[in-house]
């Protein structure tokens, strides 16, 4: 759901098996969803300080001007108002109308595809009342979003979601959540013979590929941006449910310049099919005044869940309400980056009775391939993990002691925290 406030500075994330060392933050991350507001203070390159004495010298510049202009024109030696005139002045005939071909792969052409297919979300409980967006499924009314737009109506509050064809305030409920990915569906009731969107698929994107985002920003539904893929396989700590929840890391992100800002939450990135690619969800906003994090507009760092991973969870949380996560079940650190020994996740400790443990792997060695897939850190382990299924048996390669050793792990389900 979108704050009413500014967003608060993201809690350390709690040991588990998959925490990386907390990143040096440049930005402050924050969900792009929240109502419509009173004017941010000014924050990023000018201080308030310095704002208020240049409005004042531009004030003061249009008022010496203005006099300037008056004093001109009041003159007695200077033509009158009537003078200027011209009583059969005409401004030509009308141009005739010219019929507009507009390509379906042109952002027009994207916009008038997709915006069938995506909601404005409107979630109040006894904190407030914020915005997001959402991705119609299926014509039966489900609907996909973020987890933390719909979050605080999950034990008490509404839903309510609102169509670009005029149908507004439709009440809706939660099928399923996942804070883990900070995906969750919702169900319209009563709706039906809903224009259901196309899903793409995020494992062959480029950066540099065009892309267009829609949603609801600042509640302004049917907003359309485009930009490009700036950068793939992101990781990005956000802020959790609440003040006091734990942030939480996505994993494998789009990043995109296309302008995304609060309410975009939930809503499609798109490619020039408009095939939904990703489920946007995080931005960038700059550090504001002394120090604190203030949830801002876009200054081009937007960040989106792959389809391939939204499509997967949406899929089980309609099915069954919730969602698994397969695990080792170890602690580890990324470790070798600084070219001293290998390159990997090293183990911390093992869980207890967990498939690492019963596998024989011990705490020191280094995991440095799943299946076929090199693995140089942490996030790159969770996300190899993430393309397979509880109860999968998945051959992990280890450096033991400077050796090779390969191993046989079947995956459990990630016990929530």
């Amino acid at each position: 759901m979108g704050e009413t406030g500014p967003v608060p500075d993201p809690t350390p994330f709690p040991a588990d098996p998959w925490t990386p060392p907390e990143p040096t933050r440049a930005h402050a991350w924050g969900y792009p969803t929240g109502p419509i507001g009173p004017s941010e203070p000014v924050s990023g390159g000018l201080s308030l300080g310095l704002v208020l004495p240049l409005l004042l010298a531009a004030s003061l510049v249009a008022g010496a001007v203005g006099g300037l202009v008056g004093y001109r024109a009041g003159r007695s030696d200077g033509p009158s108002a009537a003078s200027l005139r011209d009583p059969s002045a005409t401004l030509g005939s009308p141009v005739p109308a010219v019929r507009v071909s507009r390509a379906a792969t042109s952002v027009a052409g994207i916009a008038a595809k997709v915006l069938r297919s995506v909601v404005s979300i409107s979630v109040d409980d006894a904190t407030g009342s914020g915005t997001g967006s959402g991705v119609v499924l299926r014509s039966d009314g489900y609907v996909l979003t973020n987890n933390h737009v719909v979050a605080s109506a999950a034990s008490a509050g509404t839903i309510t979601v609102s169509f670009n064809d005029g149908r507004v305030d439709l009440p809706a409920r939660i099928v399923g959540r996942d804070p883990e990915t900070d995906l969750a569906v919702i169900r319209v009731l009563g709706a039906s013979a809903l224009t259901p969107a196309t899903l793409g698929t995020s494992a062959d994107l480029a950066v540099g590929d065009p892309v267009v985002a829609v949603g609801s920003p600042l509640g302004l539904t049917g907003t359309v941006t485009s930009g490009i893929i700036s950068a793939l396989d992101r990781t990005v700590r956000v802020p959790g449910e609440s003040a006091t929840a734990p942030s939480t890391p996505l994993f494998d992100a789009i990043q995109t310049d296309a302008a995304i800002n609060p309410g975009n939450s939930g809503g499609p990135l798109v490619d020039l099919a408009g095939r939904v690619i990703g489920i946007n969800s995080a931005i960038a906003s700059l550090t504001g005044a002394a120090g604190t994090d203030e949830q801002s507009g876009s200054i081009g760092l937007g960040f989106a869940i792959p389809v391939d991973e939204a499509r997967s969870i949406a899929l089980q949380l309609i099915r069954t309400g919730r969602a698994t996560h397969p695990v080792v079940g170890v602690q580890a650190q990324t470790v070798g980056a600084d070219g001293n020994g290998p390159r990997g996740a090293r183990v911390t400790s093992l869980v207890s009775g967990g498939p690492a443990k019963r596998a024989g792997i011990r705490v020191g060695d280094v995991i440095t391939q799943v299946g076929d897939r090199t693995i140089t850190s942490v996030d790159q382990l969770v996300v190899a993990l993430r393309s397979y299924a509880v109860g999968d048996r998945v051959t992990l390669t280890v450096v033991r002691d400077g050796a090779r050793v390969t191993v046989h792990v079947v995956l459990q389900d990630k016990q929530p925290s």
